[in-house]
Order: C-alpha cells, then structure tokens, then sequence
C-alpha cells in the first residue's frame, strides 16, 4: 500500500518544513500543493528528500470552467504548468478540480459553465497524455459552487473520454456517497480524510463517520496500485491517520 501525505497540512509554512515532516515521518510520498506560497518549485529541492511525488494543481484564483476566455485560458495555462512539473520531475499523478461557477452563471449559463468544464478537462488530459503524465481530475464536495459533486456523472464523463479520477473520499461522503458506492474503474489516485458528512472538515483517519475500512478495502480487493493521500489540516492529523493506515490496513 503507498501512503503519503499533501503538504496541504503546512501550507502556511515553506515546502521544506513539510518535506521534513513527512520524510521524518517515514512517508514514502508527498503531494504538492502548486500554489502560493509554493507557486515556483525547485525541482533540485525536491531532489534532495527520499521521497516520491504527486502533484495538486492550483486550485485558488483558477477556473477551468469560467465563461470569461482569458480567465479560462489563464487557468488552463497555469495548470499545464504543474503537468510540466510533474513530467520534469517524474511524479506519480497530477490533482486537477474540475472547475467552479457561481450565482449568475449557475442561473443563466449552467449548460456552458458544464460544456467549458468538459472541454477543458479533455484539454488538459491529452496534455498529460502526450508527456505521459498521469492526469487526474478530483471529484468535489456538495458545494453548490462547486461542480462535479456527482461521482457518477464524473466517472461516466471521464470513462467517455478515457481519462482517470482522483477518488477524495471524504468529498465523497459528504456529496451523500455511502462507502459501498464510492469504487469506479477510473479512479487511479486517493485523498483520503474523514468528516461526518456535514461538512468537507478534512478530518483524521477515524475521528469522522466514513466507513473508511469499507472503501480501503474494496479499492484493494479491485488491485488498487495508486497512493493514497492523507489530505488532512495539520501536520498532528497527519500523524494520527498515518497511525490508522497502518494499524487498519
């Protein structure tokens, strides 16, 4: 089984700070977070760990679904660019979320918010394609903002175009997925953080109401060979659900 953590958890402090606490946490891998503070990454740096990566695409300021062309465009740019990163530095897969809309566009302009989404999401998957990059896209919490909160609908359009998802377990959970329903063909990476459906509170392995032994061991009984990644708030929920992995699974 191939655990990591994102160094979403020290986001407030530099990339080498979480670096060394999920190397000195004998993790094996570490996911990326592409975005400011760690919007320039050096790839000597990372050299320099005893890890393996994967990278999470920006995701604050960015749109791939946004009606306005040069706030598209320019998303779509940026994101290609933590692809780049991630065919320069060899990382496992690259976390792409499938865009957002808001009040007006949600009302008047849904079928064009969606279409933009979808066309985009092609884009940036032939992109990864062509480096042989593994690109994912990452199914999202019940937010109205938010689209592609149906994991179903995400796997029939991305089994159509023969691209991969990002399984987050606990988007899934609060999107109302039970854990007996949250396995597709498709998924080729995990988030994996607990909450009680309420909220998406990125919460430690076990202090949420997830039957997260339910969907571990389905995705292993299916040959799941990806990483799963303790996407948690703090480095102390790192710590407690790497503890849990290893005592669970």
């Amino acid at each position: 089984m191939k655990i990591g953590a994102s160094t979403l958890a020290g986001i407030e402090y530099d990339l080498e700070n979480a670096l060394d606490f999920i190397e000195g946490l004998g993790l094996e891998y570490a996911e990326l977070v592409h975005q400011f503070p760690s919007e320039v990454i050096d790839a000597e740096l990372l050299e320099s760990y005893n890890l393996k990566y994967s990278i999470h695409a920006p995701f604050m300021d960015v749109n791939i679904a946004s009606l306005q062309d040069q706030s598209r465009l320019n998303s779509i740019k940026q994101i290609k660019s933590s692809i780049d990163l991630a065919n320069e530095i060899d990382a496992e897969a690259v976390v792409i979320h499938p865009g957002v809309t808001s009040y007006l566009p949600n009302k008047f302009f849904k079928k064009e918010v969606n279409e933009f989404a979808m066309k985009s999401m092609v884009e940036l998957g032939r992109y990864g394609e062509d480096l042989g990059v593994l690109t994912t896209f990452e199914n999202m919490p019940a937010f109205e903002s938010m689209l592609f909160n149906d994991m179903k609908k995400l796997n029939e359009f991305l089994t159509s175009h023969e691209l991969y998802m990002t399984l987050d377990i606990g988007h899934a959970n609060h999107a109302g997925y039970p854990a007996e329903a949250m396995y597709f063909d498709s998924i080729k990476h995990i988030h994996i953080h607990d909450n009680f459906g309420d909220d998406d509170s990125h919460l430690p392995l076990g202090e949420g109401a997830i039957d997260l032994k339910c969907i571990v061991n389905t995705l292993e009984k299916n040959n799941y060979d990806g990483i799963y990644i303790l996407e948690v708030n703090d480095y102390d929920s790192i710590e407690k659900s790497y503890k849990y992995m290893k005592e669970n699974f």
